[in-house]
């Protein structure tokens, strides 16, 4: 039991190393990543105290050099989600009853060590496993990642803090239990620090966890485990599986101590997942909580007194950082006419600009997309861009998976403010821009609002206070993350807790107070310190 009211360290925001030339931190990454390019890893599942190893090897493959093989991982089968979920129930009464500052301990280490000495690694690996450029590993996998163990240890102090009053010889106080069962963790491949942060946010409030990375993931995925299990997490509280999705729902969709979901993926597959779980709710000891995070259509709109350059620049940067893999990243764009000359020609020259290759080339800003899965998705779309007398390609459009899954940033201009590109989740380096009559902002204001179900982020650029008010108000229900004068990534935790709503989630905001809510079941202890001993009140008697 805590022996004093402990005060945890200050979370600040981890700072964003330069990586230039000749610099530490550059130095120490590339010898990581030709370390990590000569060698073949054996990445297994972690079960309980076991590293599981089927000899069902899946290989794992940079996507900007898709013939070179990293290593291998061992994927699993319906048997090693029993076992997982009779690992994550074995480990659960003794991690519950674990002191808070001690599990808080576990993950502020974790974030230490993120901080040192696996930071090359974390950022080498999430480079050469998902194609990011350094900039963007290091914002994400390192930074962001840190960001969300040490704001999430801070958070975690002010939920058990945060007591009800008591009146004269009576004390109330506040448990906040860990869910009854265990979390089932569902992560994307985008994002290394929300892969980590979906099942340990859960767990540093008492909870045990089963953990499903997406397969083009796993490379980075292993070295978190890594660092969880230097950091002193204990066995079992978090399973690492590598298992088709539909066979590990089987298992835990079915299960009577499932207690809660936590995803980050597509609209449709959370929507089915949700589904399943209303049709089993009489199976379970209780009501699961469901959080997710899906997907989104994210827009910027300009009002005719927005600066044109830094317009250009929210449109470039927003929409092709990490070649529009970022379920934030801007799709389309509203740009009113009097704007339209000026914009074109910087976003056109800065896409000539921009060099696409190997991210282990630091001088790329462009790298590959994830898997030849996305890479034809993607492709098709442009093809039928190219098709539609209503749009046209005035940058990028071409594409290659030869070596590499390479597709060019795109710019899509359309006449159809309804048009295919408009309308529908891309998730990759195209966006699409609509060019509406400067005179007629409000109209396209509700035109904003309407086009897409999602409703994740959304930004509004305006010199004009008054528009730059209009829209923040018409737009309300239209992003969860909503920016002024700025491009609609970029979230940072402890700054803008992330979420959406509508088809976007279910809005609880990850790296904020209100998503370690959810994973926990409040119980009110009342004490009374002289109980009655009469039943009668004073009204029954008589004047």
């Amino acid at each position: 039991m805590p022996k004093g009211i402990y005060t945890v360290p200050t979370p600040k925001n981890e700072p964003v190393k330069s990586y230039a030339p000749g610099s530490p931190e550059k130095i120490e990454l590339k010898k990581t990543l030709k370390e990590f390019r000569s060698q073949e890893m054996d990445v297994p599942m972690y079960i309980g105290s076991d590293e599981v190893r089927t000899g069902n090897k899946i290989p794992m493959n940079p996507p900007h050099d898709h013939q070179h093989v990293l290593g291998h991982f061992h994927e699993g089968d319906s048997s090693h989600v029993e076992q997982a979920v009779k690992a994550a129930l074995g480990a659960k009464e003794a991690w519950a009853s674990m002191s808070w500052e001690h599990r808080a301990s576990i993950f502020l280490r974790a974030a230490e060590l993120l901080a040192g000495p696996y930071r090359s690694k974390i950022n080498a690996s999430t480079m050469l496993g998902q194609s990011k450029n350094c900039y963007q590993a290091e914002i994400d996998a390192a930074c962001e990642f840190i960001d969300f163990l040490r704001f999430n240890v801070h958070y975690m102090t002010q939920i058990y803090a945060e007591q009800p009053e008591s009146s004269p010889g009576i004390w109330n106080r506040m448990e906040h239990r860990p869910l009854e069962g265990f979390v089932f963790a569902i992560t994307p491949f985008n994002f290394t620090s929300i892969a980590g942060n979906l099942p340990i946010a859960p767990a540093l409030m008492g909870n045990t966890a089963i953990w499903k990375p997406a397969y083009t993931q796993v490379y980075s995925a292993n070295i978190i485990m890594q660092v969880l299990k230097e950091a002193g997490l204990p066995d079992g509280v978090i399973n690492l599986i590598y298992v088709d999705g539909p066979v590990a729902g089987d298992v835990i969709f079915n299960h009577a101590d499932f207690a809660g979901l936590h995803f980050t993926g597509s609209t449709g597959v959370f929507r089915n997942l949700w589904k399943t779980i209303g049709q089993n709710v009489d199976k379970y000891k209780t009501y699961p909580r469901v959080v997710g995070e899906t997907g989104g259509k994210d827009f910027i709109v300009a009002h005719k007194s927005a600066n044109a350059k830094q317009l250009a620049t929210a449109i470039s940067r927003g929409a092709f950082e990490f070649q529009g893999q970022k379920c934030s990243a801007a799709s389309r764009v509203y740009v009113p006419s009097n704007l339209w000359d000026e914009v074109k020609e910087n976003v056109v020259a800065d896409l000539k600009d921009m060099k696409m290759g190997d991210p282990e080339d630091f001088t790329n800003f462009i790298n590959a997309v994830i898997d030849e899965r996305a890479f034809d998705k993607i492709a098709d779309y442009i093809d039928k861009v190219k098709a539609d007398d209503m749009t046209e390609v005035i940058a990028g459009g071409n594409y290659d998976k030869s070596k590499g899954y390479f597709i060019e940033p795109t710019v899509v201009v359309t006449k159809d403010p309804q048009s295919l590109t408009m309308c529908e989740e891309i998730f990759g380096p195209v966006v699409t821009i609509y060019v509406y009559q400067a005179e007629r902002f409000e109209e396209t204001l509700e035109l904003v609002n309407t086009t897409s179900p999602y409703a994740l982020t959304g930004a509004i650029f305006s010199t004009d206070r008054y528009a730059a008010e209009m829209a923040t108000k018409k737009l309300v229900n239209a992003a969860g993350n909503f920016y002024i004068n700025d491009k609609p990534t970029g979230a940072v935790v402890g700054q803008q807790p992330f979420g959406g709503s509508r088809a976007s989630g279910t809005n609880d905001k990850a790296g904020s107070v209100l998503n370690l809510l959810r994973w926990v079941s409040p119980r009110t202890i009342k004490e009374t310190f002289v109980p009655p001993v009469d039943y009668k009140y004073p009204f029954l008697e008589e004047e």
